[in-house]
């Protein structure tokens, strides 16, 4: 058995990879937070900065069409989607969440391409701050070892 059988992960390098970022404006200041990060994280991977594509749409029901849309071009290894849905007082928190989520993995299926899914769900803006960093960083390391996973697969 190779290493990544045994439930191990691959060394994480991304310098030759091409990754797509699509963040909703949406709760800005919290998607923008989740971006930083997560361009930090990649910069650690060793992604070059020229080497991502960064989308920006209104919100996170929108985040899936862009997806699509950069999936399409063929042009990344992997994709990440950025986003925040914090819940209110009416049934909309669950349309959003369930569709944009949904959606990002009909895309990944669909388009055989690995998708990171940052979209945050929350029950509040506290927990939405307590998680956008680690999310960031999150993402940016599932896209970087899934590109790198699809690579050695095929």
């Amino acid at each position: 058995m190779q290493a990544a059988d045994k439930g191990q992960s691959l060394p994480l390098d991304g310098r030759h990879l091409r990754i797509g970022i699509v963040q909703a404006r949406f709760n800005a200041d919290i998607t923008d937070a989740l971006r930083e990060a997560c361009l930090a994280e990649l910069a650690a991977l060793h992604v070059p900065a020229e080497q991502i594509t960064q989308l920006s749409v209104p919100g996170a029901l929108e985040v899936p069409s862009a997806l699509l849309m950069l999936a399409r071009r063929r042009q990344v290894n992997a994709l990440i989607a950025l986003g925040c849905i914090v819940r209110g007082e009416t049934y909309h928190f669950e349309l959003v969440a369930n569709e944009s989520g949904a959606g990002v993995t009909r895309v990944a299926l669909d388009t055989g391409i690995p998708i990171a899914n940052a979209i945050l769900t929350t029950e509040n803006l506290a927990q939405a701050v307590a998680r956008q960093v680690e999310k960031g960083r999150d993402a940016a390391r599932v896209a970087v070892e899934m590109a790198l996973l699809r690579e050695r697969l095929g």
